[in-house]
């Protein structure tokens, strides 16, 4: 299982883009394949890794169905193998040292 963060914004649609993120969160919503979190800067994804790519296609393709011309993705992805690791556990590893 992957953990993939994941930021899409159009360059060509001025400086307000929770429109075009919300169009994206639709997507992971109605998609339903993998468990995300939205987060301030990017929006994190847990699932298959073949299916996240999947999933991160339709939502570069809602923002371009809203109009843009140009959109930048940007994409992490932390893909361990020997041992199986959500999101929650991330957090909580770092929580217990503070």
């Amino acid at each position: 299982m992957a953990i993939v963060a994941v930021s899409i914004a159009p360059s060509d649609a001025g400086t307000s883009l929770s429109r075009y993120v919300a169009a994206a969160e639709k997507v992971l919503r109605e998609d339903g394949r993998v468990k995300y979190r939205l987060d301030p800067m990017f929006t994190t994804l847990e699932g298959d890794i073949g299916v996240c790519f999947e999933v991160i296609r339709k939502m570069q393709e809602a923002v371009f169905a809203m109009g843009a011309k140009r959109v930048g993705t940007v994409i992490k992805i932390d893909d361990r193998r020997d041992k199986a690791v959500r999101m929650e556990d991330k957090i909580k590893s770092v929580e217990e040292k503070l």
